[in-house]
């Protein structure tokens, strides 16, 4: 068996999302059945994804592998020459490699880098960017979005912020969230940490827009980040703004380490 790295980008409007479902059309869908297809294999790859990204996010440095009885040099190049010329216009194929040894595209994975873009009710909206920007309907205040970011940063338990899933933690270690704003006025917010929990981006983003624009206090997402469960006054932010910009991996000699650490359910305890 080979195992490939898949770097790929694609716009999620028309997918609904990147996880197979019977009927719909998906990322993981279409690329599983081309890759089935022009590699004539007798199975349906299965394929492991950085980061399952909801209906209508976008990605421009998403990560997969694939494993598949393949063999032999330029395989990978034939493979990613193959997926260029059928994939449809909104999923690329940016490269395929041989995966070093250890590699696993989600666990071993060290951070995902995200960014949500909003344009505030002062800006213009570019009707060509509709389907990459969510509007608000207020103003932001960008000092008010950073500190209120500040309060969410580091090691935490994002219960609050995250759509439960049974058996499956909720602690995250967010290293990077702050705002800033384009010169055409719209707020990018960039989040960086070792992994997301479900809904959590769309929602830490609905907070913070909250608090940006006046309708809530910093009190106030400093109460509703210390809640133990999913709270329901935190607003989930429309799909389409987001987009997953870049995964980060180790050194090849520290990938498998990764995965293995990767795998163990986190407490708070362990920081």
């Amino acid at each position: 068996m080979m195992r490939l790295r898949i770097d790929l980008a694609y716009d999620g409007t028309d997918f609904h999302g990147w996880a197979a479902q019977p009927g719909l059309r998906t990322v993981e869908g279409v690329l599983t059945e081309w890759i089935a297809q022009v590699m004539r294999l007798a199975e349906p790859p299965h394929i492991v994804v950085a980061g399952r990204t909801d209906a209508g996010v976008h990605a421009r440095g998403q990560v997969c592998h694939v494993d598949a009885d393949l063999d032999g040099e330029g395989v990978a190049a034939d493979l990613q020459r193959r997926l260029r010329r059928v994939l449809p216009a909104d999923l690329v194929v940016r490269s395929v490699a041989p995966a070093p040894e250890g590699f696993d595209a989600r666990f071993s994975a060290i951070w995902r880098r995200y960014c949500y873009r909003v344009a505030p009710s002062d800006t213009v909206p570019d009707p060509l960017l509709r389907r990459h920007i969510a509007p608000v309907a207020h103003h932001l205040d960008l000092e008010a979005l950073n500190t209120a970011a500040a309060a969410l940063t580091g090691l935490h338990d994002f219960a609050p912020f995250c759509k439960p899933r049974a058996g499956a933690t909720t602690i995250r270690d967010l290293r990077e969230l702050r705002a800033e704003q384009r010169d055409d006025g719209v707020v990018e917010i960039h989040l960086l940490a070792d992994a997301f929990c479900h809904s959590m981006v769309r929602s830490v983003v609905g907070a913070l827009t909250s608090v940006a624009s006046g309708r809530r206090d910093l009190a106030w997402i400093k109460r509703v980040a210390a809640a133990p469960t999913r709270h329901g006054e935190v607003l989930v932010m429309p799909a389409h703004g987001l987009t997953l910009e870049e995964v980060g991996y180790p050194a090849d000699d520290a990938l498998a380490a990764r995965a293995r650490a990767a795998r163990a359910v986190r407490t708070l305890e362990d920081a």
